[in-house]
């Protein structure tokens, strides 16, 4: 059976998507990038979530945050990633960074390695979820492999039968998933590890 699928724009549909993520769902939820399925940063939902994406566990899965504060609770911030999250942030971009020692998050966030992908979306829906429920562990609402879905129809006819709940906010603006930027070491310079939303050319350029 499809999961439920509820508007973006539903007064219920906020309400509706933290009692799901409470209980261990796995939901799917709109970006300003491509439509994600995400789930609490807890280790049993991040295996779920990896479980729903058929993807390998050592390519990791990013939280959503909904401010700079987030990050700092989580992550060691290396002056590339300050500048680069000044640039871009809230937008497409995932910067990668090495995790406090004193947090205690799934080593399946970060691959088995010892760091976090964070994004700053620039949507209102995931940024009200981490806002009421801490960062929230995300990516991209398809298989491994396939194209990411850049609307809710895509999301039900791939996913619906894996998941908690589908909330609907029409096509996405802008239809490419972020680019991802290793900062996690002070001393080395930041790596393009994916180039998608931001082109590599604007990083370097916003780095220099």
């Amino acid at each position: 059976m499809s999961a439920p699928v509820i508007l973006a724009a539903d007064p219920a549909a906020l309400e509706r998507a933290t009692e799901q993520l409470k209980t261990g769902a796995v939901i799917a939820i709109p970006t300003e990038t491509v439509y994600g399925v995400c789930a609490l940063p807890l280790a049993e939902s991040v295996a779920r979530l990896i479980q729903v994406k058929q993807r390998s566990a050592d390519k990791g899965i990013q939280l959503l945050v909904d401010s700079f504060d987030q990050v700092r609770a989580l992550a060691l911030v290396t002056p590339a990633a300050e500048q680069l999250a000044e640039r871009f942030w809230p937008g497409g971009l995932t910067i990668v960074l090495e995790r406090r020692s004193d947090v205690d998050l799934p080593e399946l966030l970060g691959g088995g390695r010892p760091t976090l992908g964070l994004r700053l979306p620039d949507h209102y829906f995931p940024r009200s979820l981490a806002r009421r429920l801490g960062p929230i562990a995300a990516s991209s609402a398809n298989v491994s492999g396939e194209p990411p879905a850049t609307d809710a129809a895509v999301v039900e006819r791939t996913l619906g039968d894996v998941l908690a709940l589908i909330v609907d906010d029409g096509p996405v603006a802008g239809g490419t998933a972020s680019t991802v930027v290793d900062c996690s070491s002070a001393a080395g310079s930041p790596r393009v590890l994916r180039e998608g939303a931001i082109s590599a050319a604007d990083i370097t350029a916003a780095l220099r």
